[in-house]
């Protein structure tokens, strides 16, 4: 491991933050650094990835999903890619969502993803292609930022033990490779949401508040339920009425303020896009369920699909913590600031929500991954514990051949639980990874195949190409991987009978008119 001065060293840590938890205070910052430097003085010797390597390794993970992930859901090629392109190029498919007469996404957000690519259109004028792959590194970028401070503030208050499971877990994880560089804005919440829980476990709670508004107003709205734990903490546990208030309104003002702004002069009216889609989803418009109903074991199957046996340990961690607080001594099980009850509620709040809605989506879990990676972990951690105990009592009634130490570490000796669950579920995530690159990968490696036409002269630039679409029109990637905007995008007669996205009106106010009008 290398410290901040570039000196080699080996951290002594405690893997179960050994240290009794204090009820912080207002000011209680001091409090948090006794408590730090008590932990690390009862500490044992762990090697664990320190914030340089683990950032490396995820950015690593997260470009390569950048390059071989495919995109999941029809509602980002239309809604976000196709948008931005019209950014970009002036040249678009525009969705209902995005006619004024319901203005349900905000242009501010693609804006965010627009501007970096039109600087580089315009400085460098790559093709289109590249610039898809450009945004896509750059929410790969964003990603690790949030994950690697994400993981420094699990090992601070969890345990390193904890925050390097954590961190193999979404690493290696079908999920976290499906939506780390997705162009969603289920996906920005949960980067931000990363981010709010490890300022709010660093007891940063003015940055906690904001992450969380970031999310759920430039990103998603739906996201300010993830919120509630922290709001609970600070208002009801801490008492910081007036520091909750204050940068709540900063927060909202900060956020809101230049979204409406923009948004009304791209509407050509006053619009605040997260108010109208939940008025649209929950407050009598036509809501989700227009677009159809799914089982309640959708999240169970689909969260076993992209996490196999993280999942698992993560639904199954509120009772597993319930064993440790009957079984495991408290010394061993404490964390550094907030109860484990407290830290996994937003998780489980998330899913009683989501679980009981009848339309349902993959997209829709994505801002709870990381905290499924820790629930997952904090399973392995405790269950390690209660192997250890069982063979402590095993050991003082000397049955067989068990010696356990009155002083040795329970990592020392169930180290194989942690190698074997992390291998197991490592290869299984790799597996499925795979999988999905080679069984859907197929729609974004034919169009790309369109741009080796002009280059081969079987078109010549200035011609007007139409790329037609059937019934599999929802396959398409978008138009960034069309060759020029000479190449357009049209829809035939199928057996879908809804409506489709139509070209964005090549016009100054084209974002102001209503699709058919």
């Amino acid at each position: 491991m290398v410290n901040k001065s570039g000196k080699s060293f080996k951290l002594r840590q405690n893997a179960s933050q050994s240290s009794t938890r204090k009820e912080p205070k207002n000011n209680n910052k001091k409090v948090a650094k006794v408590q730090s430097k008590k932990t690390e003085k009862e500490a044992n010797n762990l090697v664990y990835p320190g914030g340089d390597t683990a950032f490396k390794a995820i950015l690593s993970a997260r470009f390569c999903a950048a390059i071989w992930s495919h995109i999941t859901d029809c509602d980002e090629t239309f809604n976000y890619w196709e948008p931005t392109h019209y950014l970009v190029f002036g040249k678009g498919l525009q969705t209902w969502e995005y006619s004024p007469q319901f203005a349900l996404r905000s242009y501010t957000y693609l804006l965010v993803h627009a501007i970096p690519a039109y600087i580089y259109h315009k400085i460098l004028q790559p093709n289109p292609l590249l610039i898809f792959y450009f945004i896509r590194c750059l929410l790969g970028l964003a990603c690790s930022f949030a994950e690697v401070y994400f993981y420094k503030a699990v090992c601070r208050e969890f345990g390193v033990h904890v925050g390097r499971l954590c961190l193999a877990f979404q690493l290696f994880s079908a999920g976290m490779f499906i939506s780390s560089t997705a162009y969603l804005p289920s996906s920005y919440a949960m980067y931000t949401f990363a981010a709010a829980c490890a300022a709010w476990w660093q007891q940063k709670y003015p940055l906690a508040i904001f992450f969380t508004a970031l999310g759920s107003l430039l990103g998603w709205p739906f996201a300010a339920l993830l919120g509630v734990p922290i709001a609970f903490d600070m208002l009801y546990c801490q008492k910081m009425y007036k520091d909750f208030i204050q940068w709540s309104v900063i927060s909202a003002v900060t956020v809101l303020g230049p979204m409406v702004a923009i948004d009304s002069k791209y509407f050509g009216k006053l619009t605040i896009a997260p108010w109208n889609i939940v008025k649209y989803n929950v407050l009598g418009g036509a809501g989700p369920e227009l677009y159809g109903k799914e089982p309640f074991s959708f999240y169970i199957v689909n969260g076993f699909l992209n996490f196999n046996f993280v999942w698992v340990l993560a639904l199954l961690s509120p009772v597993v913590l319930a064993l440790s607080h009957i079984l495991v001594p408290a010394r061993n099980r404490a964390t550094l600031m907030l109860p484990h009850t407290l830290s996994l509620a937003p998780m489980f709040l998330w899913l009683v929500v989501f679980l009981f809605q009848s339309h349902k989506e993959e997209r829709f879990l994505f801002p709870i991954y990381p905290m499924i990676c820790l629930a997952g972990a904090i399973s392995v951690d405790v269950v390690q514990k209660l192997i250890f105990r069982l063979l402590c009592l095993l050991s003082t009634k000397r049955i067989g051949f068990i010696k356990i130490s009155p002083s040795s570490h329970y990592l020392d000796s169930t180290a194989f639980v942690m190698f074997a669950a992390v291998t197991i579920c490592s290869l299984i995530g790799i597996s499925r990874i795979f999988s999905l690159y080679k069984n859907y990968h197929a729609p974004l490696d034919l169009t790309m195949e369109l741009n080796r036409f002009p280059l081969e002269g079987k078109f010549p630039n200035e011609s007007q190409v139409n790329v037609c679409l059937g019934k599999d029109w929802y396959r398409f990637p978008g138009s960034f991987f069309l060759p020029n905007t000479n190449w357009n995008v049209r829809f035939i007669k199928s057996e879908f009978d809804g409506m489709l996205p139509a070209p964005y009106t090549e016009s100054e106010n084209g974002k102001r008119i209503q699709l058919g009008a």
